[in-house]
């Protein structure tokens, strides 16, 4: 049984009449709404009239087929986008080249956007720097066909954004992250340099030499 001492009477506090109708705590919601719309930084923007600049500067969006300086597409179709890509949704079908600089061109390049999970490894094994992950994310079909970007589907992004250049990880990327091309063809120039500096029957002799040595 619970003695009278345990007993703690709790006095109901008096209200005022401004705080039965509320007043005081509707005048300060008021104040708080009218110092964040004169005071404060606006966060609402307009979308998609407005656009709010992206928080990273490495965001991986929407792919673009490049042109080369010709205006031609700068895709050889060596399928190594196709070959690296994780989730397989790049399609490639090659055709002979109409040009004399290449072997090949793609005749069909399809990317399914819906089922890429934009890793970013076929930019990265792209020797020609031909397929890049833009910054755009703004991407709307009706329809999973919609979603599958073709040839000039993808041309037409590099159309929008050539202004643009992606970031890419200079940790991964063989270009140092900027995809140039000139820097990969220095590079490969280099190094045929150096195999055709290199003295006749030197690497077979070495390892001539070692197999020698593990069969005494």
């Amino acid at each position: 049984m619970i003695s009278d001492a345990d007993i703690i009477l709790i006095k109901e506090p008096k209200l005022s009449a401004a705080d039965k109708l509320y007043l005081t705590q509707i005048a300060e919601g008021v104040k708080v709404t009218l110092n964040h719309l004169f005071f404060k930084p606006k966060v609402t923007v307009q979308y998609p009239e407005e656009k709010r600049k992206l928080r990273v500067d490495n965001y991986r969006g929407v792919h673009r087929l490049n042109r080369d300086p010709d205006d031609r597409v700068a895709c050889v179709a060596c399928f190594m986008c196709e070959t690296a890509c994780p989730a397989h949704c790049i399609h490639i079908v090659a055709a002979e080249s109409p040009w004399e600089d290449r072997e090949k061109y793609p005749q069909q390049f399809d990317i399914d956007e819906l089922r890429c999970i934009y890793c970013g490894m076929c930019e990265e094994a792209c020797p020609v720097d031909a397929i890049e992950l833009t910054t755009e994310y703004d991407m709307v079909g009706q329809s999973r066909d919609e979603m599958i970007f073709d040839k000039e589907k993808l041309l037409n992004v590099y159309d929008q954004t050539k202004d643009i250049k992606p970031r890419k990880n200079p940790k991964i990327s063989g270009y140092q992250g900027t995809g140039d091309r000139e820097k990969y063809d220095q590079l490969r120039e280099r190094l045929e340099k150096m195999i055709d500096e290199r003295e006749p029957g030197e690497s077979k002799s070495t390892g001539t030499d070692a197999s020698e040595g593990n069969a005494q």
